[in-house]
C-alpha cells in the first residue's frame, strides 16, 4: 500500500487541489505576462480614425472598438448597421446580379466550421464581402482555403475593415477588390491558448504558426514579406497597408504602365 493510500482520501484530495491551484497560478501568471507590458506602456499611436500617410501607418487598435464608417452609395451588398458582431455573421444575398456572401464580425474559434455548414446550405458564392476586425488565425486560414477551393472572389467596400487575421481570408480570393478607403491591416497575433506550456515550447508553437501563415500566403499568390509589418507591430496596434503596398504584396494587381513598350 502506498503512503498516499495509507494517509486516506483527504490527503489525496488536498494533493489534487494543490495541483489545480498550481495550474491556475501558471495560467494567471502567463496572462499577466501577456497583458502587463501593454498595461504598463499602452500604445501612444494615433487613433484608428486619424488620416493615413505613407510612413505613418501604425494606429491604436482594439477589435471591440472599431468605429463604423459611412460607405459610398451602392458600394456594399448590405447597409452598415454600425454593429460589429462578436463572431462572424454570414449572409447570402444577390447583388448586381451575382451570388454574394457577406462576412461580418470578429473571427472566433469554430467559425470555420460554421462557414462550411453555411456553404453546404447556401451554396458557393461568386464573391465574399469582408468586414472584420480579425480574431482566430487558425479559423481565418481554414476559411480562406475554403474560399479558394470555391474559386470565389473577395471584396470590401470603401468603409469596410479587414484587420489582424482577416487579411488571410481576403488573400484567398481569386481576385480581390479593395477600394480606396478600405482598411486592411496586420499585427502580431497568437496562434493558440497554450499559455501553460514551457516558454521554449510556446516559442516553437508561434514559429510554426508564422511558418504556416507564410506558406499559406505564398500559395494564395501573396508576397509573404507582408509579414514584416505584422511581426514588428504589437497586438494593441495595427499597421494599415496603403494601396501601393497592397499592390506591392499582390493583394491588388500592379497598375499597367501605359508608356511601356
Amino acid at each position: 500500500m502506498t503512503k498516499l493510500a495509507k494517509r486516506g482520501p483527504g490527503t489525496l484530495l488536498k494533493l489534487v487541489l494543490f495541483i489545480q491551484l498550481g495550474f491556475a497560478v501558471m495560467l494567471f501568471g502567463s496572462d499577466l505576462v501577456r497583458v502587463l507590458p501593454q498595461a504598463m506602456s499602452p500604445s501612444d499611436a494615433p487613433q484608428l480614425t486619424e488620416p493615413l500617410r505613407p510612413g505613418d501607418q501604425t494606429r491604436r487598435f482594439n477589435p471591440a472598438q472599431v468605429p463604423a464608417r459611412e460607405a459610398s452609395p451602392n458600394s456594399r451588398p448590405l447597409p452598415n448597421t454600425g454593429d460589429m458582431p462578436s463572431r462572424l455573421l454570414f449572409e447570402s444575398v444577390q447583388w448586381e446580379g451575382r451570388d454574394v456572401v457577406t462576412m461580418t464580425g470578429e473571427i472566433q474559434p469554430g467559425d470555420a466550421t460554421r462557414f462550411d455548414d453555411f456553404i453546404d446550405r447556401e451554396g458557393a458564392p461568386e464573391v465574399v464581402f469582408l468586414n472584420s476586425p480579425g480574431g482566430s488565425v487558425t479559423d481565418a486560414l481554414v476559411i480562406g482555403q475554403t474560399i479558394r477551393d470555391m474559386e470565389s472572389e473577395t471584396a470590401m467596400s470603401d468603409a469596410d475593415v479587414c484587420l489582424s487575421a482577416c487579411p488571410y481570408i481576403l488573400a484567398a480570393g481569386t481576385t480581390r477588390n479593395i477600394p480606396e478607403g478600405a482598411w486592411v491591416g496586420v499585427h502580431q497575433h497568437f496562434f493558440g491558448e497554450n499559455i501553460a506550456l514551457p516558454a521554449f515550447l510556446a516559442v516553437e508553437d508561434i514559429q510554426r504558426g508564422q511558418g504556416d501563415v507564410m506558406t499559406y500566403l505564398d500559395q494564395m499568390g501573396i508576397d509573404p514579406l507582408v509579414m514584416q509589418h505584422a511581426l514588428v507591430t504589437p497586438p494593441d496596434e495595427i499597421y494599415l497597408l496603403t494601396q501601393a503596398e497592397l499592390r506591392t504584396y499582390h493583394f491588388l494587381p500592379e497598375i499597367a504602365d501605359d508608356n511601356a513598350n
